[in-house]
Protein backbone atom coordinates (compact mmCIF):
# COMPACT_ATOMS: atom_id res chain seq x y z
CA UNK A 1 0.00 0.00 0.00
CA UNK A 2 1.40 3.37 -1.02
CA UNK A 3 0.68 6.30 1.26
CA UNK A 4 0.69 9.34 -1.00
CA UNK A 5 1.54 12.79 0.20
CA UNK A 6 -1.18 15.34 -0.68
CA UNK A 7 1.44 18.13 -0.73
CA UNK A 8 4.47 17.02 -2.81
CA UNK A 9 6.52 19.92 -1.46
CA UNK A 10 6.14 18.78 2.15
CA UNK A 11 7.54 15.38 3.10
CA UNK A 12 5.33 12.98 5.04
CA UNK A 13 8.21 11.53 7.02
CA UNK A 14 11.69 12.50 8.13
CA UNK A 15 14.39 9.86 8.65
CA UNK A 16 17.74 10.52 10.31
CA UNK A 17 20.19 7.68 9.64
CA UNK A 18 23.91 7.05 9.66
CA UNK A 19 26.68 6.22 12.07
CA UNK A 20 28.96 7.64 14.73
CA UNK A 21 32.45 6.50 15.63
CA UNK A 22 33.78 6.47 19.17
CA UNK A 23 36.75 4.75 20.79
CA UNK A 24 35.94 1.02 20.80
CA UNK A 25 36.60 0.75 24.54
CA UNK A 26 34.19 3.63 25.23
CA UNK A 27 31.28 2.49 23.06
CA UNK A 28 29.25 0.65 25.71
CA UNK A 29 29.59 3.54 28.16
CA UNK A 30 28.57 5.98 25.44
CA UNK A 31 25.47 3.94 24.60
CA UNK A 32 24.55 3.55 28.29
CA UNK A 33 24.77 7.31 28.63
CA UNK A 34 22.32 7.69 25.74
CA UNK A 35 19.54 5.56 27.27
CA UNK A 36 17.77 8.55 28.84
CA UNK A 37 17.95 10.54 25.59
CA UNK A 38 16.49 7.60 23.66
CA UNK A 39 13.62 7.30 26.15
CA UNK A 40 12.96 11.06 26.00
CA UNK A 41 12.95 11.05 22.22
CA UNK A 42 10.53 8.13 22.02
CA UNK A 43 8.17 9.96 24.40
CA UNK A 44 8.28 13.14 22.31
CA UNK A 45 5.33 14.05 20.09
CA UNK A 46 6.15 13.23 16.49
CA UNK A 47 8.87 10.67 17.22
CA UNK A 48 8.02 7.39 15.49
CA UNK A 49 11.32 5.66 16.31
CA UNK A 50 14.69 6.53 17.84
CA UNK A 51 17.63 4.16 18.17
CA UNK A 52 21.36 4.23 18.79
CA UNK A 53 22.85 0.73 18.49
CA UNK A 54 26.25 -0.93 18.51
CA UNK A 55 27.50 -2.29 15.18
CA UNK A 56 28.06 -6.06 15.53
CA UNK A 57 31.26 -6.06 13.41
CA UNK A 58 32.99 -2.71 13.98
CA UNK A 59 33.83 -2.11 17.68
CA UNK A 60 33.75 1.71 17.61
CA UNK A 61 30.74 2.17 15.34
CA UNK A 62 27.25 3.18 16.52
CA UNK A 63 24.24 3.16 14.20
CA UNK A 64 21.81 6.08 14.34
CA UNK A 65 18.19 5.68 13.24
CA UNK A 66 15.32 8.08 13.85
CA UNK A 67 11.88 8.56 12.27
CA UNK A 68 9.92 11.77 12.80
CA UNK A 69 6.57 13.02 11.58
CA UNK A 70 7.94 16.51 10.84
CA UNK A 71 11.04 18.68 10.87
CA UNK A 72 9.35 20.97 13.39
CA UNK A 73 8.89 18.12 15.89
CA UNK A 74 12.50 17.02 15.39
CA UNK A 75 13.73 20.58 15.95
CA UNK A 76 11.66 20.92 19.12
CA UNK A 77 13.27 17.76 20.50
CA UNK A 78 16.84 18.56 19.47
CA UNK A 79 17.20 21.71 21.51
CA UNK A 80 20.90 22.36 21.99
CA UNK A 81 22.17 18.94 20.83
CA UNK A 82 24.21 16.33 22.65
CA UNK A 83 25.79 16.96 26.03
CA UNK A 84 29.41 18.13 25.93
CA UNK A 85 30.78 14.78 27.16
CA UNK A 86 28.82 12.88 24.50
CA UNK A 87 29.88 15.26 21.76
CA UNK A 88 33.55 15.06 22.84
CA UNK A 89 33.44 11.24 22.61
CA UNK A 90 32.39 11.31 18.94
CA UNK A 91 35.46 10.84 16.74
CA UNK A 92 33.57 10.95 13.44
CA UNK A 93 29.97 11.10 12.26
CA UNK A 94 28.18 10.39 9.01
CA UNK A 95 24.52 11.06 9.70
CA UNK A 96 22.06 12.22 7.03
CA UNK A 97 18.53 13.59 7.00
CA UNK A 98 16.15 11.99 4.49
CA UNK A 99 12.87 13.62 3.48
CA UNK A 100 10.36 10.94 2.51
CA UNK A 101 7.37 11.85 0.32
CA UNK A 102 5.67 8.44 0.24
CA UNK A 103 5.79 5.10 2.04
CA UNK A 104 4.89 1.61 0.81
CA UNK A 105 4.13 -1.42 2.91
CA UNK A 106 6.34 -4.39 2.01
Amino acid sequence: MLINNPDPWRPTLLIIAGSLRVEPAAREAYLSGCAQVIAQARATAGCLDFLLAADPLEPGRIHVYERWESAEQLAAFRGSGPEDAQEAAILDADVRRYLIAGVEAP
